[in-house]
C-alpha cells in the first residue's frame, strides 16, 4: 500500500489479542502517547484487543498518567518485559501485585534484542547481568510469582559465564518520528533522542508483524532527503499524524531546538 497514512484509531485497530507490542520511548521522549491514547480507547470502549505483552526498554511514561501507564488496565496487558519501570508506576504496580507477568530486564540489553529478533538469531549473549537479580541463579529478572518462564539462561563459553537472553517474536512496534511521506520513509529532526526506532521497527518487520508510526506531519513523496531518513518506508506500515498536544518534545518542553541538536544554548 503506498500511501500508508492512517489515523490512530484506524492503526491501532490492526492490534490483535495476544500479540506483543513494542513500544519506543523515554519519558517523553520518543514516546507516541497518541497511539497509546487509541489503545487505551479501544479497549476502554470494546475489551479488545487483550492478553497483550507490553515490550519496552527505557521507561515510557511521565512518573503518573502518561505514557504505557495509560494501558495498565487489567485484560488488557497479560505479560510486560521492560528494561526501566520507575517511570511507569501503574504498571509496576500491576507486576508486583502479581496482576501481570512481568520482568526487568538490563534496559540496553533489550535494544540489542530487538536486533537480534530482527536477524533471525536466537538470543542476546552478554555478561551483563551476570550475578545480578537478572541471573537466572537469583531470579532471571522475574518481578513476581505469577512469572514462570524463563527468558534468560547461563552458557559457558572458553571457561567463562554468560547470560543468555532468548528472543521472542515482536508483532507491533510503535514508535515516533517528526515527518513522514506516504511511503512510510521518516525523519527525526525535531525529536530530542533517536533511540532504538530503528531496531523496534526491525524487530517487528523481521517478525512479520506491524511497525506504526506518529508523526508530527507529512511531506510530499519524494522530497525527503534520503539521509535524513533514520527509519525507511519499507520498514512502516501505517503513518499517523498526532493530534495537538500528544507529540510534544518531551513531557516539559513543546520543543526546544537546543533539545534536537538545531542550536546550543
Amino acid at each position: 500500500m503506498k500511501d500508508k497514512i492512517v489515523t490512530a484509531d484506524e492503526a491501532i485497530e490492526l492490534i490483535r489479542d495476544g500479540d506483543a507490542v513494542c513500544c519506543s520511548g523515554f519519558v517523553g521522549i520518543g514516546t507516541p502517547d497518541d497511539l497509546i491514547m487509541a489503545l487505551q480507547r479501544r479497549f476502554t470502549g470494546s475489551g479488545a484487543p487483550r492478553d497483550l505483552t507490553l515490550v519496552f526498554a527505557a521507561a515510557p511514561g511521565d512518573g503518573k498518567d502518561q505514557g504505557l501507564n495509560r494501558v495498565a488496565l487489567p485484560g488488557l496487558v497479560k505479560r510486560a518485559i521492560g528494561g526501566h519501570w520507575a517511570l511507569l508506576p501503574k504498571l509496576a504496580r500491576m507486576a508486583t501485585d502479581n496482576v501481570i507477568e512481568a520482568y526487568n530486564l538490563p534496559l540496553g540489553t533489550i535494544s540489542h534484542l530487538y536486533r537480534d529478533v530482527a536477524a533471525h538469531r536466537a538470543g542476546t549473549l552478554t555478561q551483563v547481568g551476570l550475578g545480578t537479580f537478572v541471573d537466572p541463579r537469583q531470579g532471571g529478572g522475574k518481578i513476581n510469582a505469577r512469572t514462570t518462564e524463563e527468558l534468560v539462561s547461563t552458557i559457558k563459553i572458553d571457561g567463562k559465564t554468560w547470560l543468555f537472553y532468548k528472543v521472542f517474536p515482536i508483532n507491533v512496534t510503535l514508535i515516533r518520528g517528526t515527518t513522514a511521506d506516504p511511503e512510510g520513509n521518516v525523519t527525526m529532526e525535531r525529536e530530542a533522542l533517536v533511540l532504538d526506532a530503528m531496531e523496534a521497527a526491525m524487530a517487528a518487520h523481521n517478525s512479520n508483524g506491524l511497525v506504526i508510526v506518529q508523526v508530527e506531519r507529512i511531506a510530499a513523496s519524494g522530497t525527503l532527503d534520503p539521509r535524513a531518513v533514520v527509519v525507511p518506508g519499507i520498514f512502516v506500515d501505517r503513518v499517523v499524524v498526532a493530534i495537538n498536544g500528544a507529540h510534544a518534545q518531551t513531557y516539559g518542553t513543546a520543543y526546544s531546538p537546543a533539545f534536537s541538536g538545531e542550536m546550543k544554548v
